[in-house]
């Protein structure tokens, strides 16, 4: 994309798809002012689990801008002394075909990641927290970075901000677009040279005919906290079972992939019907957060299903051994997907104006490594 310095640039949306599109455009000379209809950010980007996740990427572009991400998320962290801790990641089997869609991802990537499978010993020499009875061995990466989502959000806008001088106009809604000229709701309007829509899966409401027009769906997820545990006990990397070999491209591109994907449709197959795959990050207070399921539609229940909170509950259980499992809260998040494969929506609906969306769940992994790679050549 032709940058031009010395110019002004409007980002539609405080998420952190916005925030990182704000601090490429930054670094390409723009002046930027951020809106955001909240007072902060309530969405997607506060309603996960934290993790930078470049495991779960496959190789290419995707990769690539995880990794940057998570070198970035750890620079800003320091800068804005936000809480954020390299602690690894975790894949554990205790099935003879989940072991070996581990072994050929580390056959397959060992050579140009920092991974590694494990033998049962190691894998609980690395974390206190893995259930040992039945466990086969595990997939160690030390890339994955865990932030605490709650805070995440408000402590990027504050050093972007501070340090970089984003202007930020909170409870601010965007009504509508004209070539690169804002209106907000209350009948002002804003000029920019660039306008960068990043408002997650509300842009339908700024480009219903793009959004109609576009592969793309919407995903609500189930989450839950548990309370920090006793004695400042920690679980060490973040941890998975085998079902979140099924969720993600990477895992997926191992050739065991397929008959992992049989067997579990034969013996668990509610939990794919309810797209449930099992993860547990823990953030500096000591709560864990743990998770998740995907339904996908245009419009999706708004409720919870408490079966779905069980059966996350039931599964991780069955691998993991953690000091304390009272829940503290639940909630459901919603994010936008491309239906077409893509890892992201990038459309021009107008001369001078993007938009960057649809990250599909990975907006904590991917948004700085994509932002830089959309506007920052």
């Amino acid at each position: 994309m032709n940058i031009k310095n010395n110019k002004a640039a409007t980002v539609i949306g405080a998420g952190i798809v916005g925030l990182a599109t704000a601090r490429t455009l930054i670094q390409q000379g723009y002046s930027v002012t951020v809106y955001e209809r909240h007072p902060k950010a309530t969405g997607a980007s506060v309603r996960n689990f934290g993790m930078v996740w470049p495991v779960g990427q496959p190789e290419g572009i995707a990769y690539e801008c995880a990794i940057r991400s998570r070198d970035v998320w750890k620079a800003i962290g320091t800068a804005a002394k936000m809480w954020h801790e390299q602690v690894g990641s975790l894949h554990v089997a205790y099935h003879p075909l989940e072991l070996a869609v581990l072994e050929q991802y580390a056959a397959q990537y060992g050579h140009t990641r920092d991974c590694a499978m494990l033998t049962p010993d190691q894998v609980l020499s690395k974390s206190p927290a893995v259930n040992p009875a039945g466990l086969l061995g595990g997939l160690w990466s030390a890339d994955e970075v865990i932030v605490d989502p709650r805070e995440a959000s408000a402590k990027v806008a504050g050093y972007l901000e501070e340090q970089h001088g984003v202007t930020f106009r909170w409870n601010t809604n965007i009504s509508r677009i004209n070539g690169t000229t804002v209106w907000t709701g209350d009948g002002t309007f804003h000029e920019a040279d660039l306008v960068a829509v990043c408002s997650g899966a509300d842009f339908e409401t700024l480009y219903p005919e793009l959004y109609a027009a576009s592969p793309i769906t919407k995903c609500k997820l189930q989450m839950m906290r548990l309370v920090a545990q006793p004695g400042a006990w920690r679980i060490g990397p973040a941890l998975c079972g085998g079902l979140s070999l099924l969720h993600y491209g990477s895992f997926l591109a191992t050739p065991a992939s397929a008959a992992l994907r049989q067997w579990v449709e034969q013996e668990m197959a509610e939990y794919l019907r309810w797209g449930i795959h099992v993860m547990a990050s823990q953030q500096g207070s000591g709560e864990l957060t743990i998770g998740d399921s995907h339904e996908y539609g245009l419009a999706p229940d708004p409720f919870d299903r408490q079966f779905i909170n069980d059966m996350v509950m039931d599964y991780l259980k069955t691998f993991t051994r953690f000091k304390d499992y009272r829940l503290t809260q639940s909630w459901n998040g919603v994010y936008a997907k491309m239906t077409n494969g893509s890892n992201h929506l990038l459309a021009q609906p107008e001369e001078g104006v993007f938009v960057l969306n649809a990250l599909g769940g990975a907006g904590m992994t991917l948004s700085f490594g994509l932002s830089e790679h959309v506007f920052g050549s």
